[in-house]
């Protein structure tokens, strides 16, 4: 990225500045290095966000940007519906609310040491994953409806997983507003065999251990010791997702000349919040959130039921589960006054700082958990949220480590066997239903996620709480 474009106003913080017609500065963290690595895209990208009506103060890149569908992935902008703010499909994405859920075991890492390769032989067995991977549930019309409704309340009462998950799940585990007559048929379709399924690209189930403590008071409140054993899921809607992002991607583009919006990319293709369009895509995007948050919690109880025979005395407590890639109404102080908002986060963790009234109260003193997805064979983060992050970030943070290469430029670089190979050198354990797709995450593939993360820590957008260095990891 050029750096002559950019005003640097801090170390670690890089300044769009506001020219006609922009509704605001483009905001961007990292390093020097790191601005530097960032692909052109990502400027590109993060100025258009400023162009859509309704803007509300500056729109963010995180530390792991890279550029993406319509919104730089690591994007962050806020919409005010009373003064003509949109809602972007591009800006949410194609994979709804994927995000990320992390369990407790009360294990160390020495009481799975016998049975590691058991377990990833057990998990890779039992969770389907990869490209179209179906799953043993099958959802009828009526049990979709209640499912898009019901999230991970709705997969509880199916038997899967206890009330207590609920406590710590963001909306606790179903938000509302979700309208499943706005789903299309073939976006219900897809899903009705992938429930209970992790799917492809970055997505997986990681067993992880407890590498570092950074801060021991809040890693306390979160029940992590170092030398513990924990279990990560990391995963979204689905085809679910995909084709609601899909519909309505076509629908927002043909119509915005009815809007009289003026788009500067396609892929940002967009409606007013309370229009008709706009109304039902909320109504379908959440329907997508309640989809993935179900997923996860039906891969939780298949997760559970795997560990019990090969490890007993686990007990596999959740954590948190949080999003990304979603549309959150939040209310946010803008010029000293609450303002309710449309935060859109496309790769980007929602990270509420201590004393935040949505945290349970044996959070809200901590802050909430911000899980930061490492690539395959890389760390994991388990951060907490600021409350400095409210003001520079809309109290966002990070996601991950965010890609350095493409997909196909990885493949061309890596051989899956090779990595898994490697990997296996030093103690990891690798499954994957496809060697194309292991090649596709190789570790090299992706940005640094320590750096990343310790950008995140200095900026003050989430405090660095915990390591995490995989042990099992089932990629799909």
């Amino acid at each position: 990225m050029d750096l002559n474009r950019l005003q640097q106003d801090s170390e670690y913080s890089w300044r769009i500045p506001v020219e006609e017609p922009m509704h605001g500065p483009g905001i961007l963290y990292g390093d020097r290095e790191q601005i530097l690595q960032m692909d052109d895209k990502v400027y590109t990208q993060l100025r258009n966000v400023t162009l859509l009506p309704g803007l509300v103060g500056p729109a963010y890149a995180m530390p792991d940007a890279h550029w993406g569908y319509g919104f730089p992935i690591g994007g962050v902008a806020a919409f005010d519906a009373d003064a003509g703010g949109v809602v972007s499909a591009g800006g949410v994405g194609f994979d709804i609310s994927c995000g990320v859920r992390t369990l407790h075991t009360g294990l160390k890492a020495a009481d799975i040491e016998a049975v590691r390769t058991a377990l990833a032989d057990a998990f890779f067995a039992g969770i389907p994953a990869g490209v179209g991977s179906q799953g043993s549930i099958r959802l009828d019309d009526q049990q979709m409806d209640a499912m898009l409704e019901g999230g991970a309340r709705w997969a509880i009462d199916q038997g899967y997983g206890t009330t207590e998950d609920l406590e710590r799940t963001e909306e606790r585990g179903c938000i509302a507003g979700a309208n499943p007559a706005d789903v299309s048929d073939h976006a219900k379709h897809r899903q009705r065999r992938e429930m209970g399924t992790l799917g492809s690209g970055n997505h997986y189930l990681e067993v992880q251990r407890v590498a570092v403590i950074y801060e021991p008071s809040i890693a306390s409140q979160f029940a992590l010791s170092e030398g513990d054993i924990v279990i990560s899921i990391h995963c979204g809607s689905r085809g679910l997702g995909h084709q609601i992002g899909t519909d309505y991607l076509r629908e927002m583009l043909l119509s915005a000349p009815d809007f009289g919006i003026e788009l500067p990319d396609r892929e940002l293709a967009c409606a007013p919040i309370q229009s008709e369009l706009g109304q039902r895509y909320i109504g379908a995007m959440r329907a997508g959130m309640n989809c993935a948050l179900a997923n996860r919690q039906i891969l939780t109880h298949l997760t559970r039921e795997i560990v019990a025979p090969l490890l007993p005395q686990a007990r596999l407590e959740l954590l948190y589960d949080v999003s990304h890639n979603i549309c959150k109404v939040e209310l946010h102080n803008v010029d000293g006054k609450p303002r309710e908002l449309y935060v859109h986060r496309k790769g980007a963790t929602r990270a509420f700082g201590p004393g935040n009234p949505d945290l349970d109260e044996d959070l809200r003193d901590a802050g909430q958990p911000v899980l930061i997805g490492g690539s395959m064979g890389t760390a994991s983060y388990v951060l907490a949220g600021t409350g400095e992050g409210e003001a520079i970030s809309l109290s966002s943070a990070c996601h991950g480590a965010g890609r350095a290469m493409s997909r196909r430029k990885a493949r061309k670089q890596y051989r899956g066997r090779q990595v898994v190979d490697q990997l296996a050198e030093r103690g990891i354990v690798i499954r994957s239903p496809s060697l194309r797709g292991v090649a596709e995450e190789a570790p090299l593939a992706y940005k640094d996620v320590d750096r990343v993360v310790d950008i995140s820590d200095r900026v003050g957008l989430a405090r660095k709480v915990a390591r995490l260095e995989p042990v099992v990891c089932v990629k799909g």
